[in-house]
């Protein structure tokens, strides 16, 4: 038989779970007598609850004729009690809001001690009564401010927002967290924009009061008790920074001099008081500060010395004893339970907005929802953070002091296990197995590892890596001490130890800062394995790490091994991303580190062998599309926000090349045009307008700017607009009805090939429609031209004679290689009036047409495929020709499992065969059909 559920509303002693015993009989008598109509549950808590807490007996007794209402409906009791304050009047307030205490603090514990309401339910009603009562008295006290004219130019209207000035709950009163008597974090700011420069300081003066009578009004104690014991130790610089300074003056200070236990602290920042809008706009400025765009390792590191020097400052350090032993801050306490969550917060909370939640069993959750930490430890950390809270409830209910230290003998014990309704034997074996398990889940991710010594190899390179950039701090050579000896035995166990060493000098020497990347490969060993693997057989990629290292994030906290998620997903997911920018510049800064990771991702993927040549060479292209399909728009707004909009269709951008044949290698720029139709002689509607050809001209060339200028975070991709019409000599944007004038009758047969590529990426769907449908009708029309072959075989002629055959290993350039079965490609789809882009599609619609054998269309393939993979494979590797020689055996391995062959003589004699075979195929296409 199931028992009945608990009622969430209703009074509350027909809700009670459980009861305290009185430790004091005589005062749970005391306390009966002063409500005589108590009975059943409620009558064992009342007793149980003085009995155990002088403090608590003494609220009992002065709000006896309260209290019944309160046991009546608690909930009401609470909101009625909070709503009070807001009618209070400044001289009214100090008593008010003692009163207000005493009753939530009351309310709080009995419903706390009798299971009535759940922790979180309990430090949310202790928050929300600090929040009410803080945001009462700013209000109040900056109304008497601006009535005495010490705020310029603020009217009475101005108070209810406090005049501008908020109050950010910092800590657990940010969180909703406060513990039983906790004091309260703040840091007060006021919004300067609400003044004339002249005025600010004479503001500042005023606010500063504001803030010293709020704090005396919340912490003096009276007849009638305290509200809360106020802390603004937490603002920046508190040393020599008024008690209220101006946001812009704290931005500044965060931008410059901000510290890793300052970016964990806004971790839970909230604001309770005053200008809550503005409190909301400053910690939007401040959200780069706090939540670093690359996964933060570092501050683990930084947290881990936060730690040591709390315990060295307390004296907290040795061996768990109960006696005394601090909940908060000791041997697996809560606050290890906090650093431990808040520093996983820090670390990934920049690229995982999910994670940024204020609360630590939230975090906790968060955490593990998304993998980075397992479900178990979840659920363990949960459970100890709940019992070590209500652990510290209990004793602070005792005499309603700020402490967190277990009794130091056994009548504190004893106390405390009736509080708990526990046995103190049992009670003091679980605080034992708790504290230990909660120092066992949390110390392994904080206590650095002691290094293993390092291999006697290699010293005499090794011997000059504490001159690199990447090891000028003291920092980073500490932290490099501890993963060089891992770094070192991996490159060991490469195939050529030798040249895996050389090339991770190489990469280490280009890096130009350590501190990071050095936490990221001590938190995540196998990362290692990674780097080694790719010195060892990539040093293009290895170059390319070097420069951007952030991109190893991706591998730790993104989807990196999931499957690709195609174009369409990619576009969706970086328009998201580019939705969150603050700027334009911002939106491209975003592009690039977005268009990094997983530009290197599918390097990584093809080095790895998850995914072949034609595959990588398909994500390539899908990630330049998205990156175009993606930035256009935020282009076009930019833009239309200086010079408006044109009357008429809008602009298409048409991929051309490569990339409209969806496939790209690692080193490839993007062959582009730009279509538009406007009205006529229309000009653009803005500030400043411009005429159609001059507007898109410009807008062109602000789409070439965004994917191509050199920024901080580097460059998207190089742009080539030479296949636009007329090449170098025509403008860079071509009107819909030039295009359709010039294809029909002025482009050369070379332009009618580039024509078979051409795909449109981004731009209205209309016009995107027309230009293929265009497209597709010309290619029939042209492709009977009689003079196709006879100009395609001086082309081939011209292209030979300007890139003449070059080493056996190039595979591009020659008769039969990738660029001449290229030409063969697009010449079949035009001559065939096929819409096939993809060169081995292309090939393939030479069925149609006459004189084209099997034998041909085979030849052509299979040097599409061979020379295709050694190309990829050329531009991952050494982004230049194929050399061999200067490989290294990983980077020789890799060749040889891309193509298929033994040995480095086999793939020489395949590359002869299969170009030989092209060529022959290639000239028996111009021959045309016998």
């Amino acid at each position: 038989m199931t028992a009945d559920p608990v009622p969430s509303t209703g009074r509350l002693g027909d809700r009670i779970i459980r009861v305290p015993r009185a430790h004091n009989a005589e005062r749970g008598a005391d306390a009966l007598e002063r409500l005589p109509d108590a009975s059943g549950p409620f009558r064992d808590l009342i007793a149980g609850t003085a009995g155990c807490s002088p403090y608590l007996a003494g609220l009992i007794a002065r709000e006896a004729d309260w209290l019944p209402q309160a046991e009546a409906a608690p909930e009401q009791a609470l909101s009625d009690t909070l709503a009070a304050v807001a009618s209070l009047s400044l001289s009214d307030l100090p008593d008010g809001l003692r009163q207000a205490k005493r009753r939530v603090a009351l309310l709080t514990a009995l419903a706390d001690l009798g299971g009535v309401w759940p922790l979180a339910q309990v430090t949310q009603a202790l928050t929300d009564l600090a929040a009410t009562a803080t945001h009462a008295a700013l209000v109040a006290l900056t109304e008497a401010e601006i009535a005495r004219g010490k705020l310029p130019g603020l009217t009475v209207d101005d108070a209810a927002t406090a005049g501008g000035m908020t109050a950010l709950a910092m800590g657990k009163m940010g969180a909703g967290e406060l513990n039983y008597s906790s004091d309260i974090d703040l840091i007060c700011l006021f919004d300067e924009t609400r003044f004339a420069p002249e005025d600010v300081a004479e503001a500042r003066a005023g606010f500063v009061r504001v803030t010293r009578r709020m704090c005396a009004m919340m912490s003096d104690v009276t007849a009638g008790g305290y509200v809360f014991r106020t802390d603004l130790r937490l603002r920046p610089d508190a040393s020599v920074t008024p008690v209220c300074i101006a946001m812009d003056t704290a931005e500044r200070y965060y931008e410059s001099v901000g510290r890793t236990w300052e970016r964990a602290a806004y971790i839970k920042a909230h604001p309770c008081a005053g200008d809550i809008a503005a409190g909301h706009r400053f910690l939007q400025t401040l959200r780069p500060f706090v939540w670093r765009r690359h996964l933060d390792f570092a501050a683990i590191q930084d947290a881990h010395d936060m730690r040591l020097r709390i315990r060295d400052h307390k004296g907290l350090h040795g061996p768990l004893t109960l006696a005394g032993h601090n909940m908060k801050l000791g041997r697996g306490g809560i606050r290890e339970i906090e650093f431990f969550t808040q520093t996983r917060q820090l670390i990934a909370g920049g690229r995982d907005p999910g994670l940024r939640v204020r609360g630590t069993l939230d975090g906790l959750a968060a955490l593990a929802d998304a993998g980075w930490i397992p479900g178990d430890v979840r659920d363990q950390l949960s459970d100890h953070y709940t019992f070590h809270r209500t652990v510290e409830h209990r004793l602070q209910m005792v005499q309603d002091a700020q402490t967190h230290a277990l009794p130091n003998d056994g009548d504190g014990f004893a106390r405390l296990a009736a509080m708990m309704d526990r046995d103190v034997d049992d009670l003091r074996r679980d605080l034992t197995e708790r504290l230990e398990s909660v120092h066992d889940l949390t110390e392994g991710f904080f206590a650095p590892d002691t290094p293993e010594p390092a291999p006697e190899w290699g010293e005499q390179l090794t011997a000059r890596w504490l001159d690199y950039p990447a090891l000028r701090s003291a920092r980073a050579v500490e932290i490099f001490r501890r993963v060089r000896p891992v770094i070192l035995r991996r490159l060991q166990d490469a195939a050529r130890p030798e040249e895996a060493l050389a090339q991770f000098d190489t990469f280490l020497a280009g890096l130009p800062a350590g501190v990071q990347l050095f936490s990221l490969f001590d938190a995540n060993p196998q990362l290692t394995q990674l780097i080694v693997d790719i010195c060892a057989t990539a040093p293009a990629l290895a170059q390319y790490l070097s420069r951007n290292a952030g991109v190893l994030d991706a591998v730790i906290g993104g989807d990196f091994f999931a499957p690709w998620p195609g174009q369409d997903a990619l576009t969706q997911g970086l328009c998201d991303d580019l939705a969150q920018a603050q700027d334009y510049e911002a939106a491209l800064s975003r592009a690039r580190l977005w268009t990094r990771e997983r530009h290197f991702r599918i390097g990584v993927h093809h080095l790895r062998g998850l995914i072949d040549a034609p595959t990588s060479g398909a994500q390539y292209a899908d990630l330049a599309g998205a990156v175009v399909t993606a930035l256009w728009p935020v282009v076009c707004d930019e833009f239309t926000r200086k010079h408006g909009t044109v009357a008429g269709r809008g602009a298409v951008v048409v991929a051309m090349g490569s990339l409209g044949a969806g496939r790209l290698n690692a080193q490839s720029d993007l062959d582009l045009i730009v279509i538009y139709d406007a009205d006529g002689d229309a000009m653009s509607d803005g500030k400043r307008p411009l005429p159609a050809r001059t507007y898109y001209a410009r807008l062109t060339q602000a789409l070439v700017t965004a994917l191509s200028a050199p920024m901080g975070d580097g460059r998207l991709y190089e742009v080539d607009m030479r296949l636009r019409p007329s090449g170098r000599k025509g403008p860079v944007a071509t009107s819909w009805a030039a295009f359709q004038a010039y294809q029909t009758a002025e482009a050369w047969t070379w332009e009618h090939l580039a024509l078979t590529r051409a795909r449109v990426i981004a731009g209205p769907a209309d016009l995107a429609q027309g230009v293929e449908t265009f497209r597709r009708d010309l290619l029939r029309i042209k492709g009977q031209g009689e003079t196709v072959l006879a100009d395609v075989a001086d082309m081939r002629r011209r292209l030979e004679e300007a890139k003449p055959t070059g080493a056996v290993w190039d595979a591009k350039n020659g008769a039969g290689r990738l660029m001449d079965s290229d030409l063969a490609a697009q010449t079949i789809a035009l001559l065939a009036g096929a819409p096939a882009r993809a060169a081995p599609d292309q090939i393939d619609a030479g069925r149609s047409l006459a004189g084209v054998s099997d034998a041909t269309i085979t030849d052509l393939c299979a040097a599409q495929d061979l020379f295709w993979s050694l190309q990829a494979a050329a531009r991952l590797l050494t982004g230049a020709i194929l050399d061999p020689d200067a490989l290294g055996e990983g980077g020789r391995r890799f060749v040889l499992r891309e193509v298929g062959c033994d040995d480095l003589d086999a793939l020489a004699d395949r590359i002869a065969t299969v170009s030989r075979a092209a060529d022959a195929a290639f000239a028996r296409l111009l021959e045309g059909p016998r």
